[in-house]
């Protein structure tokens, strides 16, 4: 059955930024397939409700606390799992973020910080799981990348430029690592995680979010896990160095931050 391509079975996954949002669906989906998992962020609580919800589906769950912001915490997980688990066969990039600040208020150093969060971590965690992933076979990679990688909005300079290098590291990893490792990203838009938490707690700004949505709602964390499952499992293995858009048809920023002309 088609069905049975979806199927993780007897892998190990390795999750960043799993605590909540995208990395905890992304964990949990990758449970119910079939994968045991490790999962990372820095508040050990949030991991272990994620450890639970992944061993109630019957698979196993190991927790690392770390600070995934130093790309050194990120490589580290790579021989957690093959401890654990014994073996390393899908990583998942989800970590990373950088808050928007107007362009002449981005300093070097700013933008130095969001491409090592969005960047060098996956970059670390990904060289460092490689060998494991070869060891076991083969293996997949998952970025996550933005939309505002590729569409243009006031305030997103450091942010959007970061997540546009790991869309294009993503093209360039999968070159190297083919044909045994495949390497994608998805290009997530807006998702209802505690990062919007202050825009789409106000009715009147999630009304205008969605309503500039070609599908009229923000996404859930569920929307990018199934992305996830597909670019990490035998359903995918004929999609290397893609960049799949999972943002609801976006063409154009759908939060305006209202920073002026100067």
């Amino acid at each position: 059955m088609i069905l049975d391509r979806f199927r993780v079975s007897g892998k190990v996954a390795v999750v960043t930024g799993s605590g909540r949002g995208i990395g905890a669906a992304a964990a949990v989906a990758l449970a119910e397939a079939g994968a045991d998992v490790v999962v990372s962020s820095r508040t050990e609580a949030d991991l272990a409700a994620v450890a639970e919800r992944i061993v109630a589906t019957g698979r196993k769950a190991h927790v690392v606390p770390a600070d995934l912001s130093e790309p050194a915490a990120a490589a580290g997980l790579a021989t957690a799992a093959v401890e654990a688990f014994g073996r390393l066969d899908i990583v998942v990039n989800n970590v990373g973020g950088t808050y928007p600040r107007p362009l002449l208020e981005s300093t070097a150093e700013f933008l130095e910080e969001a491409f090592r969060f969005n960047v060098a971590t996956a970059h670390a965690l990904t060289t460092a799981a490689a060998p494991a992933m070869l060891e076991a076979g083969g293996g997949a990679v998952v970025n996550i990348s933005s939309n505002m990688g590729r569409i243009a909005g006031r305030g997103f300079a450091a942010y959007g430029t970061a997540k546009a290098a790991l869309a294009h590291y993503t093209r360039l990893a999968a070159f190297d690592l083919a044909p045994k490792i495949r390497v994608n990203a998805i290009a997530v838009g807006s998702v209802t995680t505690s990062a919007l938490d202050l825009v789409t707690g106000n009715p009147e700004i999630r009304e205008r979010m969605e309503s500039a949505t070609p599908l009229r709602r923000i996404g859930d964390p569920e929307d990018v896990a199934a992305a996830i499952l597909f670019l990490a499992s035998p359903a995918g293995a004929y999609v290397t160095g893609k960049v799949l858009e999972v943002d609801g048809g976006l063409q154009a920023p759908n939060l305006d931050l209202g920073l002026p002309d100067l």
